[in-house]
């Protein structure tokens, strides 16, 4: 097979604050690239897999600088389409400390990447690869992009690849009803999802402190392998009737933005190995990792990845 993983998402230029500065005020910011289903490519193949990313940007110097930085830690994104009249999306990220935590700010209508659509995205790859990952923020861009969505996962489905959803609810992309409904779908044809306690809250009613959450939203969504993300209280699965649980990391955090996404991809690649718990412990560890990390992306090395599954935690390195 040509490629161990095929993503499929927007990725998006951030502009953001040094720690502690305001939007309202701040006189400079840096810029970034980030995006959840590209975020999840990134830390994967700079753990050494495979991966291509299918999106839609701008022909234009912000698409390409796009293109270069995800393409620079090792993604395949060969198989992106471009636009001559769509634009980048932009998002703004607050930094800060407890008790304000992260304010996040975004500027995305009419992107590129919400004009994906199954006319002019390749969705071939997916017929070549080992797994195929989605997120629920793809098909809240657009209705092209819910068909799109529908499409890929058919893809997938007739080419025996199996599938992993994160569901990624975004309030400000749409309302709870259709979101509920069309992740709902998705998720059903999935070989495993991953939800965060919050998600599982807002979309189907369920406790955040639910100690069995995991199982009855592998009920609810008829889904074998379901792994729930609880905050400070660990992180709960049912893996084929299976259910386990782990206790959080305690780390320092400069910067959250991403987490969930090297998680994701920590999970993956267990996935891809045949042991998800394992995955999980890996996730863990890169989502640890990616909080000391200013940007959405895991910019580390496998052995930084060992270091934190082992629990070494060198002060300095020389």
């Amino acid at each position: 097979m040509t490629y161990e993983v095929v993503t499929l998402g927007e990725a998006m230029l951030r502009l953001w604050t040094n720690n502690g500065m305001r939007l309202e005020t701040v006189e400079a910011m840096k810029v970034s690239v980030g995006g959840s289903e590209a975020n999840v490519a990134v830390a994967l193949a700079r753990a050494g897999h495979k991966v291509a990313w299918l999106s839609r940007l701008p022909n234009s110097f912000l698409g390409k600088r796009i293109a270069n930085e995800i393409r620079m830690h090792g993604v395949d994104t060969s198989a992106l389409s471009w636009s001559d009249d769509g634009r980048a999306g932009l998002y703004f990220v607050e930094l800060s400390g407890s008790p304000r935590g992260v304010s996040v700010l975004y500027d995305r209508q009419g992107s590129a990447a919400s004009q994906m659509s199954t006319l002019n995205t390749d969705l071939a790859v997916i017929k070549d690869c080992k797994l195929f990952h989605l997120s629920g923020i793809t098909p809240a861009l657009s209705s092209t992009c819910q068909q799109l969505c529908r499409e890929s996962l058919k893809v997938a489905k007739s080419e025996g690849v199996p599938i992993t959803f994160d569901i990624n609810y975004r309030s400000a992309l749409w309302s709870t009803e259709d979101a509920k409904k069309e992740v709902s779908h998705l998720a059903s044809l999935s070989s495993l999802v991953v939800c965060t306690s919050r998600d599982a809250e807002d979309l189907y009613g369920l406790s955040q402190d639910d100690e069995n959450l995991a199982q009855k939203l592998s009920n609810r969504l008829s889904v074998s392998n379901v792994i729930v993300t609880q905050g400070l209280s660990g992180v709960t699965w049912v893996l084929d009737g299976r259910n386990g649980s782990t206790d959080a990391q305690i780390v320092e955090t400069i910067d959250r933005v991403g987490a969930g996404d090297s998680f994701m991809a920590g999970v993956i690649s267990g996935f891809l190995k045949g042991n998800i718990v394992e995955g999980i412990r890996r996730g863990q560890a890169m989502a640890s990792l990616k909080r000391g990390i200013y940007g959405d992306h895991l910019v580390v090395a496998e052995s930084e990845i060992l270091d934190a599954m082992n629990g070494n935690n060198l002060e300095i390195r020389r």
